[in-house]
């Protein structure tokens, strides 16, 4: 008789079969990106709110219910933890902003075009998920030498899909300065909302002194641009 007519119990046949691909993640590894979020949006929040400097790791981690020194597992330091809170933000403005261009029907015009730019612009400036803007400004210096040209590169395509619509306007005489200052000082003045803005709220008086984004759209652009001729 061989050896492979013998029987062998199944246990000492069988090898154990290797898995494939990445191991399985714990519940903990997949909320990761979750508390990652959770992180940028807390530390956004309390850094316009107190400063970046008054801030620390654990005003930030108390924010999001995690212990002291969790920040630490998704960033090096509080100042890695500044960089994402201007990077990501404007990656997520780059994507409001062509999405609402690309809602606008073929064939649109520069004015309706530029009216598009400005309305979803205050909506990252002063709707819901708005601290990084604020934060950029205030917060600037803060950021290392690297981490100011990753968020330049990153502004500079942002403000990049205002540029045609500003020049189409100058050449059609609807605005008069000269398109690379008028967007400088758009942006300047459109920025500064982010300190003065209160949405409306009830029916008093005071409420209705206040505007709507879409009221401040209209008056942007009556301010930025002249009527058509």
């Amino acid at each position: 008789m061989s050896l492979a007519d013998t029987e062998l119990p199944a246990a000492a046949t069988e090898t154990p079969r290797r898995a494939r691909g990445r191991p399985r993640k714990t519940a903990d590894e997949r909320d990761d990106g979750n508390r990652r979020r959770e992180l940028v949006a807390g530390a956004a929040r309390l850094f316009r709110q107190q400063g970046f400097a008054a801030t620390t790791t654990r005003d930030i981690a108390a924010a999001v219910g995690m212990r002291a020194g969790s920040p630490f597992y998704h960033f090096e330091s509080k100042e890695a933890l500044l960089g994402a809170v201007m990077l990501e933000g404007m990656q997520g403005a780059l994507r409001r902003q062509q999405a609402a261009l690309a809602q606008l029907p073929a064939g649109a015009g520069a004015r309706e075009r530029l009216r598009v730019l400005v309305r979803n612009h205050f909506d990252v400036l002063l709707g819901p998920d708005s601290d990084f803007i604020p934060v950029m400004l205030y917060e600037w210096r803060a950021l290392s030498a690297v981490q100011r040209t990753e968020v330049n590169r990153l502004k500079d395509r942002y403000e990049a899909e205002w540029v045609p619509e500003l020049e189409a306007l100058h050449a059609q005489q609807q605005l008069g300065a000269e398109p690379a200052l008028a967007r400088l000082m758009i942006f300047g003045a459109l920025n500064w909302s982010a300190q003065w803005y209160t949405p409306p709220s009830g029916r008093s008086a005071r409420a209705r002194a206040r505007a709507t984004l879409d009221e401040l759209t209209d008056s942007a652009l009556q301010l930025f641009l002249k009527e058509p001729a």
